[in-house]
């Protein structure tokens, strides 16, 4: 068989063949979805409706907060009280506290600087006072008008100068526990404060207190064997 006449028993053929493979394709794009249940539903939807879906999810899981029934956590009240004093306070949303932490904790700061600083200006003037030289001095600033040290009122006036140089250095030694105190207070508040929150305090919870006669059973006569006293009764 020649080569020509391969050739067009070849072209014949796919002729022949080309209608039917135009059908198959034709039938396959108008396939209805009854018959294609394997078909993914991200293939089906739309751009659109991925959106919307997304947005609805987005929407559902933020849920506004309820500050009616929020409670607060104790732990995370603690670190934060530890880490900036009325930090826990304001997570506890007690935000009336914080004037009275910032102010406890400032007027302890003044005071430790201000007992510093006396404490210093004393202790320099008893140094001036004890080294008997008159070119050191600064002791006369703490003089009364017209009052003058000499040799017979000098040890009272250096005793007198060594017990405001030790006061004020208690008084500076005080301001900083004290400081110390209100941030550890204000501390276990937060924590106090965030654990109490979770407490019961419905309108079963009530106290009763009345008289009542107590007896003692000290004497035998009954009228003087018995007490006056108050009787309590919690109900919860």
């Amino acid at each position: 068989m020649s080569s020509a006449r391969r050739s067009h028993i070849i072209a014949a053929m796919a002729l022949f063949a080309l209608p039917f493979c135009a059908y198959a394709q034709h039938e396959e794009r108008h396939m209805p979805l009854a018959d294609a249940p394997n078909i993914k539903a991200a293939e089906v939807l739309t751009h659109a409706d991925s959106v919307t879906l997304a947005t609805d999810s987005l929407q559902m899981t933020k849920k506004k907060r309820d500050w009616a029934t929020w409670k607060p956590d104790p732990k995370r009240a603690l670190w934060l009280g530890l880490v900036l004093p009325g930090a826990g306070q304001i997570y506890n949303r007690k935000f009336w506290k914080l004037p009275i932490i910032y102010g406890g904790i400032v007027g302890c700061m003044y005071a430790m600087t201000w007992n510093n600083q006396m404490y210093h200006d004393y202790s320099q003037a008893y140094m001036d006072i004890m080294d008997n030289d008159p070119s050191t001095a600064s002791y006369n600033q703490f003089m009364h008008l017209g009052a003058k040290i000499t040799n017979e009122n000098i040890s009272r006036y250096q005793d007198l100068f060594k017990r405001r140089k030790d006061r004020y250095r208690r008084w500076r030694d005080m301001s900083f526990f004290v400081l110390a105190g209100v941030y550890a207070l204000s501390v276990i508040d937060a924590y106090v404060d965030a654990s109490l929150s979770e407490f019961d305090i419905s309108n079963d919870l009530s106290l009763r207190v009345e008289p009542a006669i107590v007896n003692t059973d000290y004497q035998r006569h009954p009228l003087r064997s018995g007490g006056i006293g108050l009787h309590c009764s919690l109900n919860f």
